[in-house]
């Protein structure tokens, strides 16, 4: 997986990434929704409609991802081993049973979210990226933690928390390695503007999710 370093004192995207967009990305740090989550304040409906907002997400972001591997610039982040889709209806079948399709509706928020996802990521590898980075990434870092908080305060071993499981990834290695993989994106200046500014809206359409959420449980 080796890539090649930037030269000394270049302003590589991945840490320009990590400054400009931190205030949006912790803003689901304090999401009221999530941290009762966590502290397990509120009942497994709650987390079963996080779920179910997962699974519209998560449709929209991977069919981008069928529609983008043959892209020659998109396709170096089309990773198989970090598809969620087949995980969370593991988990939506655990939590609302076998017709779990007809139970589940998304959020307004959730809509919102899909729509962008539907228009920014299916025809430019900018777009595209940058809500892969977003979410994916947003799932090997705090995600890996809720995922631990849910395991323990819900009693899920497994089964109805699928979602959070990697197997098979070296979480800090593959971070690592996404983050030069951002670094070697032969773009231009603006469509480095771009790709900053539209993680920055997909951290913002995620955070307006889990607050459709906290309105109805917490």
């Amino acid at each position: 997986m080796s890539l090649m370093a930037d030269p000394p004192g270049a302003d590589r995207l991945s840490a320009r990434l990590r400054r400009d967009a931190r205030a949006a990305h912790d803003a689901g740090r304090t999401s009221a929704f999530l941290n009762a989550l966590a502290a397990g304040r509120l009942s497994w409906v709650a987390y079963a409609e996080l779920a179910a907002q997962h699974w519209f997400l998560y449709e929209a972001l991977e069919l981008a991802g069928h529609t983008m591997a043959d892209d020659p610039v998109a396709r170096a982040f089309v990773f198989p081993e970090l598809v969620r889709l087949p995980s969370i209806e593991a988990d939506l079948r655990f939590l609302h049973g076998p017709r779990w399709a007809e139970r589940i509706a998304a959020l307004p928020a959730t809509t919102t979210y899909c729509t962008r996802v539907r228009y920014a990521a299916n025809s430019h590898p900018v777009g595209f990226i940058a809500h892969h980075y977003a979410r994916y990434l947003g799932d090997l870092s705090g995600g890996q933690y809720l995922g631990e908080a849910v395991a323990r305060v819900y009693g899920l071993n497994g089964d109805g928390n699928r979602f959070y499981i990697f197997p098979g990834i070296d979480i800090e290695a593959f971070k690592g390695y996404y983050g030069r993989l951002l670094d070697t994106l032969p773009w231009s200046a603006e469509e480095q503007d771009e790709f900053v500014a539209e993680v920055i809206e997909a951290n913002r359409l995620s955070a307006a999710v889990l607050d459709d959420l906290a309105r109805r449980w917490v």
